[in-house]
């Protein structure tokens, strides 16, 4: 691996420069320990742990630790090809951005859809996790509680990143210690040895073992990919990180390290400590920390995975907002709504994308949450699938001799990832398959109807020229 060097004046492919008299550029406001403390905040481990891998336990029982484990090494390929893509392209309409430069409009089109799926489900799905850990001190409507999540996000999305970074910073402290308490107390109190973690079981009808079968754990790689999605923010933060060139990757791995040591590690003591089958896979983990302890400490653990959903909320917000920003300094759609998307407040912050992003997010608090579920993993499939496509493109023409950080095992890492992906989505169900397809073909038609038409005027992929650094 090689680290960032001195860039030379090498033009961009299919980038459009901006000058001073062109659209805004973000403000560089945080270093790499900040950019850290905002990436890590958005995959949000405790507030993962406690809202998404209860599922997980649902239907995959004792092997929902080794799919995570197969998730997270699948995804330190996908970490390679955002790290070395997201230092050749550091802008802040991340995959779009990078999918356009290498492997042409149109399929950086579809991936700025898949992406917008991926962005505006996320928060509400894990915002609506709210209710069930205020549960200690006051019983809210799950829905409500996660549009009122949505909404104070939204209002801190419109401060100042660095303000911000410190804001989710605290959050992230309480999110880990809870993590670590769920850790100790499992392994405390545990009923079964290592070798549970491949027994796979999960409890069926009646008080029945079923087993897990293999095609089951292929399936839920989907959602196991989506358990540490979130490393992906320090590519949406290029523009406004210190010397993207170098942190953009060190942000990356180190964040996707991080997340999983801490999804990862209370998952094995969750499997290792349940009382029994069906108490795992049933998923609530708080009654499990009662019962490993006491009320109090279950109210506090509660408390902290609460705050660690509004930080979550948070920085999704700040992140997707980022996305709405980009997509219209691209033209990306008609000019009154460029207009009204690239806007800036006071602080910085692109705020008409902000409430974009937050208010429709507090109304999809409302929608089924197996289905925001479902077309989430075939979204990020689908999303991680094109990246991995143009890291394979990454050293072609003009950019073999870019300064920027390298992967190793190039070429073998992104074809072996294109293989793997392009088989998970073969597995899922077919409804989610029809949703995301739907939109993705609507998208198709706007792409063919609108934009290929105004090629020379509308979607035209930007990269700010003060991040060659």
């Amino acid at each position: 691996m090689t680290d960032t060097l001195r860039p030379a004046e090498t033009p961009v492919l299919d980038a459009a420069p901006l000058t001073s008299d062109g659209p805004q550029k973000l403000k560089r406001s945080i270093g790499i320990v900040g950019g850290t403390l905002l990436t890590l905040s958005c995959v949000t481990p405790a507030s993962t742990l406690f809202v998404v891998v209860p599922d997980l336990f649902g239907s995959l029982g004792t092997a929902t630790a080794l799919t995570i484990a197969i998730g997270s090494l699948l995804c330190i390929a996908v970490a390679f090809c955002y790290s070395e893509l997201g230092t050749l392209i550091p802008s802040a309409g991340g995959e779009y951005a990078m999918v356009s430069t290498m492997a042409g409009r149109l399929a950086g089109w579809l991936v700025f859809v898949l992406s917008l799926l991926v962005v505006m489900i996320v928060p509400p799905v894990i915002a609506m996790g709210t209710a069930d850990y205020l549960a200690p001190i006051v019983h809210l409507d799950p829905a409500v509680a996660g549009a009122c999540v949505m909404l104070l996000a939204t209002l801190a999305g419109l401060l100042d990143l660095r303000a911000n970074a410190w804001i989710t910073g605290v959050f992230l402290v309480l999110e880990v210690i809870a993590a670590a308490v769920v850790a100790v107390l499992g392994f405390a109190h545990s009923e079964r040895g290592a070798g549970s973690l491949v027994s796979m079981q999960v409890a069926g009808s009646g008080g029945h073992k079923d087993t897990v079968t293999g095609m089951l754990v292929v399936s839920g790689l989907a959602i196991a990919l989506f358990v540490t999605q979130g490393f992906s923010t320090a590519v949406y933060l290029s523009e406004e990180l210190e010397n993207p060139r170098r942190n953009v990757a060190r942000t990356v791995l180190a964040t996707l390290a991080i997340s999983t040591v801490i999804i990862l590690v209370p998952v094995v003591a969750i499997t290792m400590g349940a009382s029994d089958l069906s108490t795992l896979t049933g998923g609530d983990i708080s009654s499990m920390v009662t019962a490993w302890s006491n009320s109090a400490v279950g109210t506090f653990v509660s408390l902290c995975v609460a705050l660690a959903i509004i930080n979550a909320g948070i920085v999704m917000v700040i992140q997707n907002s980022r996305v709405l920003f980009a997509s219209a300094r691209d033209k990306a759609w008609p000019e009154p709504v460029n207009h009204g998307l690239a806007k800036l407040g006071r602080f910085g912050s692109p705020w008409v994308a902000t409430l974009a992003v937050g208010v429709p997010g507090a109304l999809l608090c409302f929608v089924n949450l197996d289905t925001l579920y479902g077309v989430t993993g075939v979204s990020v499939t689908g999303m991680y699938l094109l990246v991995a496509v143009a890291a394979l493109l990454a050293r072609r023409g003009s950019h073999t001799h870019t300064p920027a950080w390298r992967m190793p095992l190039w070429p073998a890492m992104p074809v072996l990832l294109i293989a793997v992906l392009a088989y998970i989505l073969t597995q899922q169900e077919t409804g989610y398959l029809l949703w995301t397809g739907g939109i993705t073909a609507v998208a198709t038609l706007y792409w063919a109807f609108y934009l290929r038409p105004r090629r020379d005027t509308r979607w035209l992929v930007s990269i700010p020229e003060d991040t060659q650094e």
